[in-house]
């Protein structure tokens, strides 16, 4: 099982008191518009801000896994990957304030996870690496060392060398 985990915890703190994952896109909150996007690829998990009174909360289908976190982004990663289930061979992690990524992109990713595979990277037409980002279950454990709010940023440049780049 390969579930996505969307990365929707944090504070919009550069929206200078608005919350871009509640922003119209399509016709309804961004947040609600990724997770079914990635709902229509497979297993979703969401990490959201620990008020449960927070409005993203609300807008989350009913059949995506949400995990509450306090924190920076390296703890939302780490409560992510906690709250997968002991079947999944690895996670597709996607911050949720990405309007551009769809399905068929997900999609991608997921079809170019090999068994060997390590991590797979989506990149710009002209390979600049951004999200989505595949890792199998193997690297859970260098994520227990992040600190901060980059992210997978230093895992992925220690394994460059063995990652998979796609292009979308």
């Amino acid at each position: 099982m390969l579930p996505t985990l969307l990365l929707a915890a944090g504070q919009s703190s550069r929206m200078l008191g608005g919350d871009k994952l509640m922003e119209q896109v399509e016709d309804e909150p961004l947040l609600s518009l990724l997770c079914k996007r990635a709902l229509a690829t497979g297993p979703v998990t969401v990490t959201l801000p620990d008020d449960r009174d927070h409005p993203r909360w609300a807008v989350v289908p009913d059949d995506v896994q949400t995990v509450p976190v306090t924190g920076q982004m390296s703890d939302s990663i780490r409560a992510g990957l906690s709250a997968l289930p002991a079947t999944a061979t690895g996670v597709i992690i996607l911050p949720a304030d990405m309007p551009d990524i769809t399905s068929d992109d997900l999609t991608a990713i997921r079809s170019a996870v090999t068994p060997d595979a390590m991590i797979v990277r989506a990149t710009t037409e002209d390979g600049k690496p951004g999200h989505p980002i595949y890792f199998t279950r193997a690297m859970f454990p260098a994520f227990d060392a992040l600190e901060g709010d980059r992210g997978a940023f230093r895992v992925c440049t220690v394994y460059e060398d063995s990652t998979i780049f796609v292009p979308l």
